[in-house]
């Protein structure tokens, strides 16, 4: 046996259309309501399914195996990578949410981080890919100016072109504002880019004819720290006039990193030697112009938690139907039952398929929120969204991370083997806790820049919203639970005037805390959304096992969380270690 997926139409069409109803979203937009609508969307799904099912996630196993190579500048990736690429291209994947006046297909973000999910399920690696190229084009088509965007956006879309996000130096990691590389402005509007960026995901490959590097470096007159740093277009190839490829840049792919997984990744070693480059922007405030980049990508990586996760709980489930060890009902000494039967292989299945649909809906409402803001304008669901965004990346990432490890433990020794695909899910989705911000950065970004400065405000009207809307079931359990998050929650600023770092100690546990609660208004959501006139009795049957573990045996943690919400006893303040 082999890892295997299928991609969960049923759950997705489910949450899309019975529990979130964004086909009724879609049908008030003029511009979404010309390219999409309920049945649309279904054969969007059902196409990708087919790409990912039966092209991409068969070979993934052979991808970690090749890995990357590089020679002389030159990286060659996983040898079917250039035709399952081509396959995406061609199928318009590249320029799925892309603006139609640059030749994008313009889908709404709730049907796009379904098919994120499905691309991570298949290949993580891969989906790196194309992934960075819409991050890029995400920040190009709001910062650039339109001859840039007029002249790069349509071949980034196309596929024909792929970008990167080149941030981070050896020596400064996440903080950014000590980078060392420099612009220096040339005659005619053009800047000379020197430096050096490592862990740059697709900075060298042989998909595409083009890549388009977004650069963070510094002119010569910019202000210390991050408040000077501003952003670079630095193609691999210069671009002529009429938009063909002109002389290769001075920039190249010194090395490429060995890494724990997503091997088929090439992960670069970047040096710009005085590579021509574009500003994008304003000056000195390339940090802002990034972070449009890097938000899209961080909503990525929680589709990467979930992805993998939802490839190791089918690998493990059909695992436990057909292992036979133990006895269940079996009275023969010499025969023995499916461990499927085991109470605690039920407990490991049941908390992993909780978490991934939980994960899946919450990522379709921040999806929502994100469309809401971008096609209605709606302020509100984009504060929503920026909130939700650190909640998304670190702790769909912490939990799908988990629950890997929680899959490939039901394997038991098989699980520790290459050859049945489970390792490689552990070491693929690892990464996601760590890049575009590690999950602590993430959780420190959730409590002092995006609770803390309003005392709340804007997460516990969410809450009261999902309150408002919560069915009977567990309406109570959840105004408990709100209620005493906000009573910490005041408690825990109140001190903190005192003991400044106690947000900062608290800001995990805190993260973690919201979204055990987020995940439990996810399945009030979905159990409220049931009806046995439109979902079949095993169905509905599965989804209420899958809530009332999640209610008795995931939620309650929140209980321990609000206790670890409390003044740093002296010794912690200053720890000595």
């Amino acid at each position: 046996m082999s890892s295997g997926y299928q991609a969960p139409l049923a759950d997705m069409s489910f949450q899309l259309f019975d529990v979130f109803q964004v086909d009724r979203f879609w049908a008030e937009q003029s511009t979404l309501a010309e390219v999409v609508d309920q049945d649309t969307a279904k054969a969007i799904l059902e196409e990708a399914a087919k790409i990912t099912e039966d092209c991409i996630a068969p070979q993934a196993m052979n991808a970690d195996e090749q890995g990357v190579s590089v020679s002389a500048g030159v990286v060659s990736t996983p040898s079917h990578y250039k035709e399952n690429y081509r396959l995406l291209c061609e199928g318009g994947w590249t320029g799925l949410t892309g603006a139609p006046e640059y030749g994008g297909i313009g889908m709404p973000k709730t049907l796009a981080s379904l098919y994120d999910e499905m691309m991570c399920s298949a290949d993580i690696a891969f989906s790196l890919y194309p992934g960075l190229t819409s991050g890029a084009c995400v920040a190009l088509l709001q910062h650039a100016d339109e001859r840039t965007k007029a002249t790069y956006l349509p071949k980034l879309y196309s596929g024909e072109w792929s970008g990167t996000m080149c941030l981070t130096e050896s020596h400064a990691g996440s903080d950014l504002g000590i980078m060392r590389t420099k612009a220096e402005p040339q005659h005619g509007g053009s800047y000379r880019i020197t430096g050096e960026k490592i862990f740059i995901t697709a900075g060298e490959h042989d998909l595409t004819d083009n890549i388009i590097h977004l650069v963070l470096a510094k002119l010569p007159d910019a202000p210390a720290g991050s408040r000077g740093i501003s952003l670079f277009l630095v193609p691999k190839y210069k671009v002529n006039s009429d938009g063909s490829l002109g002389e290769r840049n001075t920039l190249i792919c010194s090395s490429v990193e060995h890494k724990m997984g997503i091997h088929g990744s090439a992960t670069c070693v970047m040096n710009f030697d005085g590579a021509e480059g574009y500003l994008v922007g304003e000056p000195h405030r390339g940090l802002a112009c990034m972070f449009t980049m890097m938000n899209y990508e961080r909503l990525a990586m929680g589709s990467q938690g979930i992805g993998a996760a939802e490839r190791a709980f089918q690998n493990a489930l059909t695992y436990a139907k057909e292992r036979t060890q133990g006895r269940v009902n079996t009275k023969d000494a010499n025969k023995a039952d499916p461990i499927i039967g085991h109470p605690d292989v039920q407990r490991m299945l049941l908390q992993i398929a909780s978490l991934n649909e939980a994960g899946r809906a919450l990522g379709i409402m921040v999806g929502h929120f994100l469309d809401l803001a971008k096609f209605a304008g709606d302020a509100k669901a984009q504060a929503k969204a920026n909130l939700l965004t650190p909640v998304t990346k670190a702790f769909m990432t912490d939990r799908g991370f988990d629950a890997c490890v929680m899959a490939q433990q039901v394997f038991g020794g098989h699980g520790y083997i290459w050859e049945w695909g489970m390792e490689q899910l552990v070491r693929d989705v690892r990464i996601a806790q760590i890049y575009e911000g590690t999950n602590g950065i993430q959780a420190a970004d959730f409590m002092l820049r995006k609770v803390a400065p309003d005392q709340g405000a804007v997460l516990f009207d969410l809450l009261d919203q999902l309150l408002s809307e919560a069915g009977a079931e567990f309406k109570v359990e959840l105004t408990a639970i709100v209620e005493q998050l906000k009573t910490a929650s005041a408690e825990m600023f109140r001190q903190a005037l005192s003991q400044p770092t106690l947000l900062s100690w608290s800001a995990c546990d805190y993260l973690d805390l919201v979204g055990y609660l987020l995940y439990a208004f996810m399945w009030d959501k979905m159990i409220t959304a049931l009806d046995s006139t439109k979902h079949s009795e095993d169905f509905i049957s599965a989804k209420k096992a899958k809530a009332s573990f999640y209610f008795h045996r995931v939620l309650p943690k929140v209980q321990a969380l609000l206790l670890q919400l409390k003044p740093l006893p002296v010794q912690l303040e200053s720890p000595t270690f």
